[in-house]
């Protein structure tokens, strides 16, 4: 399992979502509602408890803790933006 982050996410993350240098992104496992999957991803910034996955990119480090980790299902995660938006890919 991989947590990996592109140069375009972190290029959002710092001019659209405010992020600086040092700051802490938790990706994590929230409740959407129904469908095919009734859970999806967040995004906040946060303090790393017990982290899982951790990586920095860009001077900002991005994490996922062990409590959430099991919604990868030992797969990899990139993190992108496209048009403007936050994507997450599993694979």
């Amino acid at each position: 399992m991989k947590l990996i982050v592109t140069d375009a996410a972190v290029d959002c993350f710092r001019k659209d979502w405010g992020f600086r240098d040092g700051d802490n992104v938790r990706i994590y496992v929230r409740y959407s509602g129904g469908g095919e999957d009734a859970f999806a991803l967040g995004i906040m910034k946060d303090d790393p408890q017990y982290p899982a996955l951790s990586n920095e990119y860009g001077h900002l480090t991005f994490f996922i803790e062990e409590n959430d980790v099991w919604h990868l299902d030992g797969r990899d995660l990139s993190i992108d933006c496209r048009n403007e938006d936050i994507t997450f890919v599993r694979g």
